[in-house]
């Protein structure tokens, strides 16, 4: 009798997240797109009309380019929820993805192969010598080329598991990054310039306008379309049936295996999705920063976008999107921005920005220790600690 009773109010409070998550989703939607709007507006018509107070305020505290930097974060932060999150496969070799993205964007996008002269909706002169594609094309190979290395890397590592996978993706993580970094000669082939990289890399054309570096505006345009997109292709999948495949994996592997789920296809799948946004991601960044440099992508970046996807919460789109823009930002501005306050007020002279580890770290163990689900769990975990706080009193009552 008990149990029947456990099992109808378990059954009742999962339709009650069924029937909140549609609304839940669209408030969470239309919230951050009115924020998109305002900010963009803001930034576009109104922020050269405010008192020069106010802007120096925000160049230290919030400076537009923090902001898309943001956004870049969010769309690799989300890609890599897809593989710890959602099917349970810890990758600490995620900035791998992202340096093939980036580096995509630097063959296709700039003079790198100058003995070719290609064009095809660059916004780039016909007589610049190379291979000057349009940054949308470039951005499609650039994921393409990412999900191929995903399935080419996770064939073999993704039939172990645990910590074991973890070390093998933190070896590729180490691996690709210095093949870039030592590239520049590998067999008489330049494939990276080795560190001094690819610069400058095209600029990105909308309805044939060229953007340059301080149309800031117009790029937050693009950046958040780009992360809206990953944001509806991460909810429905989540909601389809490789999603659900992916939760059941994530859950119990023994399980889902039983219940006629392809193991290693399905994992193989959730790395690839991963991998594909992650090169998404970095032909964004190549275009951010205007080149691709091979030390940017090192291990820590495959740290920070864990720790993005582990505060936010694992497996909650909404609550990796706040965790990745609150760690960037304390990344980019906040903790530079913390730093010259507290020096100019206590007359030190501190490198706060060479702490960030520590403070990353820091916020992980006060999680863990406080909230491991994160700042906004996934409802099905959510609904799991109840029910375990519920049997909990429970057991204390007899």
């Amino acid at each position: 009798m008990a149990l029947s009773l456990k099992r109808s109010s378990s059954n009742k409070v999962a339709k009650k997240k069924k029937q909140k998550n549609p609304a839940s989703a669209r408030q969470w939607a239309i919230s951050l797109t009115v924020i998109a709007i305002a900010i963009w507006a803001f930034f576009t018509y109104l922020f050269d009309k405010t008192p020069d107070s106010v802007q120096s305020w925000f160049q230290v505290w919030l400076p537009p380019s923090t902001i898309n930097e943001s956004l870049v974060w969010v769309i690799c932060a989300l890609g890599l929820n897809i593989v710890v999150g959602y099917a349970g496969l810890l990758d600490l070799g995620f900035v791998a993805f992202w340096a093939f993205g980036g580096y995509a964007a630097g063959w296709f996008m700039s003079g790198f192969f100058h003995q070719v002269n290609i064009h095809f909706g660059s916004m780039s002169a016909n007589t610049i010598p190379g291979i000057h594609l349009s940054f949308w094309l470039v951005m499609i190979l650039a994921a393409i080329i990412a999900g191929f290395f995903g399935i080419i890397i996770g064939a073999p590592t993704l039939r172990l598991k645990s910590d074991y996978l973890a070390l093998v993706t933190l070896g590729f993580g180490e691996i690709i990054p210095q093949v870039f970094t030592n590239g520049e000669n590998i067999g008489g082939f330049n494939l990276s310039n080795g560190t001094k990289g690819i610069s400058p890399v095209d600029a990105i054309g909308v309805l044939g306008k060229r953007l340059g570096p301080f149309d800031l505006g117009w790029k937050f345009l693009i950046y958040f379309f780009l992360a809206a997109c990953m944001v509806f292709v991460s909810l429905r999948i989540r909601g389809g049936r490789l999603g659900r495949a992916w939760l059941a994996i994530r859950e119990d592997e023994l399980a889902a295996s039983m219940m006629g789920v392809p193991l290693m296809r399905t994992k193989l799948t959730a790395y690839a999705v991963g991998a594909f946004s992650g090169g998404i991601g970095g032909a964004i960044y190549a275009t951010h920063v205007n080149g691709i440099f091979a030390e940017r992508f090192n291990f820590s970046i495959s740290i920070i976008l864990l720790a993005m996807v582990v505060l936010g919460g694992m497996g909650n789109v909404w609550g990796v999107i706040v965790g990745a823009l609150l760690m960037a930002w304390i990344n980019a501005s906040g903790l530079p921005a913390i730093g010259e306050t507290f020096n100019n007020t206590f007359k030190t002279n501190i490198n706060f920005p060479s702490y960030n580890f520590l403070l990353f770290g820091g916020i992980l163990v006060l999680m863990m220790l406080f909230k491991r689900d994160g700042l906004l769990p996934e409802a099905r975990l959510k609904m799991i600690s109840h029910e375990n706080d519920d049997e909990t009193s429970n057991t204390g009552g007899h």
